[in-house]
Formats: C-alpha cells, sequence, structure tokens
C-alpha cells in the first residue's frame, strides 16, 4: 500500500533520481556532435544540458521532480500507469502551481496493454451564462477579461477526468493517489528558483487578487528560494476530493467556494455547471509516418488532427532535408502552415460543430497540399476570412508501466498561472481558457492564433486547445514512444519536430529533444526560431526565399517523453524546462 509518509521530508528538500536509475548528460562538454546535428550553430548548448534516465521496468518523465518520484513510488507499490497518472497529476497541481492544476482541464491518451488506444477529453467548458460578444469591448477590440480575472475561467475538468480515468483503468484506491498531494500541500515542499522567479514575473497580476496575494506573495513580496511552500487551503480541498471522489470538488463545500469566488469578481461559473461537468471518451486520432503508427488526441483538442495533417504532408518529402538546414526548415515550415490553415478554419468543440476530420488526416488531401508547396519558394498565408467556418502554460507527463500500460497527459490553466484568480478558502487558481475561444473571429488570442467561427464561444461548449498527448507505436505495433509539451500552438510543431528527429533523422531521443526548433502557424505569416538554432546564412536564405523569419525568445514546447531501446525505458524532460525522468 502507498503510504502518503513514504514519500519522507527527502522529497520535500530535494528530488533525486532512484538508485536503480541511471541519469547522464547525452553528450559530454567535449562537444562531439552527432552527424545529423551538422547544420545546427555551434553555440547551441542544449545538447549539453539534456539528460537521459535508462530503466528496464518503469519509467515517470513530467514537468517537475517531485511529481516524477511521486509517479515512480506508485508504480513501485504496485500501482498501473494510469494510477500514477492520477498521483502525478494531482502533485503537480500542489508542487507546479504554474501549470499544474484542479482549477484546468486537460487530455489523456491511454494505450493498455492489450493494444486498444483510448482518448479522454476532460477540457474545461464555457459556463452556461457565457456569450459569444462577452469578452468584446465597445470598439469590438477583446479586452483584458478575456485573460484576467473571474469572467475568463472555464468549468474546470482536471478532478472530473482523473477520477473518470481511475474509475476505468485504476488499480489502486483513488484516496491513495491523492495521498501524497495532500501531504506535499499539508507540510510544503522547497521553493525552486524557477518557482521564485515565475511568482516574480506575475507578481502584478497576482497581487491584483486577496486570495492569490495570500497564497503567493507572503509578505506582499514572491517567496524566497529554499523556503518551504505551504498551502493549508489546498490540501483540505484535496482531502475532500478524497474522502468523497469528483463529488468532493463538484458539489458541496468547494463547489460553494467557488461559486462564491465568482460572485465576489464577476464570474460566471454557477452550481449548475460544475454539478453537470462531465469528461468525454473520444476516438483518438490516427495516422502513420512512415511505418508509424501515431495515436494523438481528437478534437475539443486541435493537437492531433494538425499533428496528422503535419506528418501526412512531410511524409512524401523523401529524403528529408537535414536538420536546421534551410530546404529542412523550408518543408516544415510548408507543412505546418498548411496544417494550421486548416486548423484556424475548421476545428472546434466536436459536440458543436461538424468538421471535415477524415479529409483533413486522409493521406490524398496530404498529398494534394504536398504538391503546393513551391521547393525554391516561400508561400503566404491566405487573408484570414472569419465568415469561414473554422498555452501556452501546460505541462505534460508521459508514464510506461512494467506491464506495458502507457499514459500519455497534457494539462494546463492556459497563461502562466491561469487568470492569476485563487478560490478563497479553496487554495487554487482558476484558468483563463476562455481565451482560447475565438472572442472575435479574425482577432489573434494570446498566443497570436486567429482562429474561426466553428471556435466561437457558446454556453458548455470545450474551447479548441492545441495540447497533443501523443504515442507512437513502432512499425511491428510494439508500444515505442509517449511525449507531449506545453508551448500553446507551439505544441502541435514541438511533438511534430521530435518525431520526425526521431523517424527522419536517426536521433536518440535526448538528441531529438535537444536540437533546435521552429514554429510556423500560418498566421503571423512567420517562422520563428529558438535563440541560436539556426546559422546566419539560414535565415538570409530563407528570407531570400520568401519568408519571415524571427527570433523567439522564448523556447518552442518543452517535451516530456519516454521511448523504448532495447531492454530500457529511456526517459527525458527537455533542458528546456525544469522537469525530470525516474524509472526503476
Amino acid at each position: 500500500m502507498l503510504d502518503a509518509k513514504q514519500l519522507g521530508v527527502a522529497i520535500l528538500i530535494v528530488v533525486g533520481l532512484t538508485a536503480s536509475c541511471t541519469g547522464r548528460a547525452a553528450h559530454a562538454p567535449g562537444r562531439v556532435l552527432p552527424h545529423s546535428y551538422a547544420n545546427v550553430p555551434a553555440q547551441w548548448e542544449l545538447l549539453d544540458r539534456v539528460r537521459e534516465v535508462r530503466a528496464p521496468q518503469a519509467m515517470v518523465a513530467s514537468g517537475h521532480p517531485i511529481a516524477s518520484e511521486v509517479g515512480a513510488r506508485v508504480l513501485r507499490s504496485g500501482g498501473n500507469a494510469v494510477d500514477a497518472a492520477v498521483a502525478v497529476g494531482f502533485a503537480l497541481a500542489v508542487v507546479y502551481p504554474r501549470a499544474g492544476n484542479i482549477g484546468g482541464g486537460g487530455f489523456m491518451i491511454i494505450r493498455p496493454s492489450s493494444g486498444e488506444v483510448f482518448a479522454l477529453d476532460y477540457r474545461e467548458k464555457a459556463p452556461g451564462r457565457a456569450s459569444a460578444d462577452m469578452f468584446l469591448d465597445s470598439a469590438g477590440r477583446i479586452a483584458e477579461t478575456s485573460l484576467i480575472g473571474h469572467l475568463a475561467a472555464g468549468v474546470p475538468g482536471t478532478v472530473a477526468g482523473l477520477a473518470e480515468a481511475h474509475s476505468r483503468f485504476g488499480s489502486l484506491p483513488f484516496e491513495q493517489l491523492i495521498a501524497p498531494a495532500i501531504r506535499l500541500a499539508r507540510e510544503g515542499f522547497v521553493v525552486s528558483d524557477r518557482m521564485a522567479a515565475g511568482i516574480e514575473s506575475r507578481e502584478e497580476d497576482l497581487a491584483r487578487f486577496e486570495a492569490s496575494r495570500r497564497q503567493f506573495l507572503p509578505g506582499g513580496h514572491p517567496p524566497t528560494p529554499g523556503t518551504l511552500f505551504v498551502q493549508s487551503d489546498l490540501a483540505a480541498t484535496l482531502q475532500l476530493i478524497a474522502d468523497s471522489g469528483p463529488s468532493g470538488f463538484y458539489t458541496g463545500r468547494t463547489a460553494d467556494l467557488i461559486v462564491a469566488e465568482m460572485e465576489r469578481g464577476g464570474g460566471l461559473i454557477s452550481h449548475e455547471d460544475l454539478a453537470t461537468y462531465r469528461p468525454a471518451w473520444r476516438d483518438p486520432v490516427t495516422t502513420t509516418y512512415r511505418g508509424y503508427a501515431v495515436y494523438s488526441m481528437p478534437p475539443a483538442s486541435s493537437g492531433g488532427v494538425t499533428l496528422a495533417e503535419t506528418l501526412n504532408i512531410l511524409e512524401g518529402i523523401n529524403p528529408m532535408p537535414p536538420l536546421a538546414s534551410t530546404a529542412g526548415v523550408h518543408v516544415l515550415a510548408e507543412a505546418m502552415r498548411r496544417a494550421f490553415i486548416d486548423r484556424n478554419q475548421y476545428l472546434g468543440d466536436p459536440d458543436f460543430v461538424g468538421m471535415p476530420l477524415d479529409r483533413l488526416i486522409s493521406k490524398s488531401y496530404a498529398t494534394s497540399l504536398r504538391e503546393t508547396i513551391d521547393p525554391v519558394r516561400a508561400s503566404t498565408t491566405p487573408e484570414f476570412l472569419p465568415q469561414l467556418r473554422e498555452g501556452g502554460e501546460t505541462t505534460h507527463y508521459s508514464i510506461v508501466d512494467s506491464r506495458g500500460n502507457a499514459v500519455s497527459v497534457s494539462t494546463t490553466i492556459n497563461s502562466l498561472y491561469g487568470n492569476k484568480v485563487t478560490v478563497s478558502g479553496a487554495g487554487f487558481l482558476l484558468n483563463n481558457e476562455m481565451d482560447d475561444f475565438t472572442a472575435a473571429p479574425g482577432q489573434p488570442n494570446q498566443f497570436g492564433l486567429i482562429q474561426g467561427e466553428a471556435n466561437s464561444i457558446r454556453p458548455g461548449k470545450r474551447m479548441l486547445s492545441a495540447m497533443t498527448p501523443t504515442i507512437v507505436l513502432d512499425r511491428e505495433g510494439n508500444l515505442k514512444l509517449l511525449l507531449g509539451s506545453p508551448g500553446g500552438p507551439r505544441i502541435i510543431t514541438a511533438v511534430t519536430q521530435v518525431i520526425s528527429n526521431i523517424v527522419d533523422h536517426g536521433m536518440t531521443l535526448a538528441e531529438a529533444i535537444a536540437a533546435p526548433r521552429v514554429h510556423h502557424q500560418s498566421l503571423p505569416d512567420r517562422i520563428y526560431y529558438e535563440g541560436s538554432g539556426l546559422r546566419a546564412t539560414t535565415i538570409d536564405e530563407l528570407r531570400a526565399m520568401g519568408h519571415f523569419v524571427e527570433q523567439r525568445d522564448g523556447s518552442i514546447g518543452s517535451v516530456a517523453a519516454i521511448i523504448r531501446d532495447g531492454a530500457n525505458w529511456v526517459g527525458v524532460s527537455d533542458p528546456r524546462g525544469t522537469g525530470s525522468a525516474v524509472g526503476y
């Protein structure tokens, strides 16, 4: 039996890898680069920083070391991959409040060892009193209320989703899986430099709301690195969920606190919205890429469809040009452009809009799109037509257990620290997922995405997401790869490039994740690249082809992934983030 006390004070202070795991740098500082990195600038440093963890039986890779250790302990105690996914999800709500949550939502791809693949949608929904123009000011512009404050919150789905996955596939008692998170909230964990800096970066907005000030700005300023961060109200909320299941969140005391918070700040979530929320089982998006089977999320996530369409376009390019070369970046950008045009035009909540999904992910459609790519000239994204039909602070974790069950999970509250509103007395942040709707067709949201009517706001509707939890099988049908990422629309392109790096360029998982990335989302019509990820000559050549090329200040995704390599599972958490992999 897993006892929360087994976590011990040690993981509250510092988390190390288990003795049975091997953590190592993929490349020593001598910088002997793999052949596939021939076009990557010499100053690219992530290859020296990436770490891989190898273990023969099971693996957890997540965005936070403590959460990964929690999941690994569940697996060692006899739990399966879904049990571990539940425990990691609740632990992230405590130790990673910038994205981990019980006030947001997510998506889960589950592949039991029997081989069938399941997709669980626990995306947030628009409240019953939401309206299509609720975020427009008198001039028709999108107001700040779509991002900050009570009105930005959709009805949370995380608790219902984790409970639903456990009800269908879990093996250990539900309350046992929440126990580690309760202990972490009640007794505290040590604030990292990254957490303190994240809170400081949003200090002004968090300070606008009383409960957020109390929780995240003790003494009027962000917590100091190295101090204990205790969340007593959150511990009590988690205990109610442990005692009563999802009804301990969607009804009773916690529901009363959420509704009271809404009334205090002008939000819309009602008791009825909470009591009637249900997650949805859906058919996963399925495609193949050069003989590998790829399973990902269908709408209300746009991730699976856009990923499949991009890969299908790339599949007909043989051979793929080298990584970070002019030709390589060009074909990636043109494939991404075409997939995002369709994403923004057609996709939305399947319970509200019809979508031509079979056509969008068909090989024949990809062929027709590929034929429009000029090998020496950039395309132009068509002007957006609003009348056409149609994160990112997310976190991802991947888990495989000793019996071959696999789970790929992405969860989010959208922006860093969501809408910045902590539910008074309940201790958790709410999401600002309402911004992921098309508040005004033709106007960009916080990620620059310009979308259409298929994703317009309607009561009870799920907003479109870019989350892309994905599972890949090898050419023999065996479990090969689990991956996903945070990053809003950049999630999709990050996942695409890691898969391509492995399949097309023969990279190890560590090399594939550390490699520099590019991003194109159709509008704005430009190629974004990371830091020193492209050579100056490559940038000049792309511009000469007609591309607009711009360096992105931050990263493009932060992938957490697991791959099968011979007798071992290999776990890698992106060096762009602060996560870890733990296995045994």
